[in-house]
């Protein structure tokens, strides 16, 4: 089995089908934010603002390319690791990248009273959202499968992906 990246806009449920696909498919599960997390001993939201958003980003992108290149795996990544060429190419060239979409109202639904979410914090908060989610979207048009979550439940898109990989003789 190829490895496979679960990327997307925040609130797509990339951990959650991440949990349950490597699950049916028999390998381990990363998600790469808990790895940052529990490297840097301190929440997405700390690191963002002690270090700034292009030092996570850095952090990011260092913890995406040391991975274990030999595992078979399923990695949850975060919704901005697509802002960078580097990490784009590396996924496309280490597996598949599955895109879990999701319309902004949806999104924007599910990340209700979430607070975790740096990017998100203060004031205009569905302008942020928004705003991301534009700037975003195109870059998530370059992976190898797109899948619309909204109104899915988590095991209904594992099938699908399962699916998706037997299609492609995986």
């Amino acid at each position: 089995m190829s490895r496979i990246y679960l990327t997307g806009f925040m609130g797509t449920g990339k951990t959650t089908v991440g949990e349950l696909l490597a699950e049916n498919l028999g390998c381990r599960f990363v998600d790469l934010d808990a790895l940052i997390v529990e490297d840097a001993g301190k929440s997405i939201s700390d690191i963002f603002a002690t270090l700034g958003e292009e030092r996570f980003r850095d952090i990011e992108s260092a913890m995406l390319h040391a991975l274990d290149q030999t595992a078979a795996l399923v990695v949850a990544t975060g919704g901005g690791i697509i802002l960078r060429e580097t990490n784009r190419r590396f996924m496309r060239d280490t597996g598949y990248v599955i895109n879990l979409a999701a319309s902004l109202e949806t999104i924007d639904a599910r990340l209700t009273g979430d607070t975790s979410r740096p990017l998100l914090q203060g004031d205009s908060r569905h302008q942020r959202l928004r705003a991301l989610f534009m700037q975003r979207q195109h870059l998530y048009d370059e992976c190898d499968f797109k899948l619309e979550t909204t109104g899915k439940a988590p095991m209904e898109i594992v099938s699908i992906i399962l699916l998706w990989l037997k299609n492609r003789g995986e």
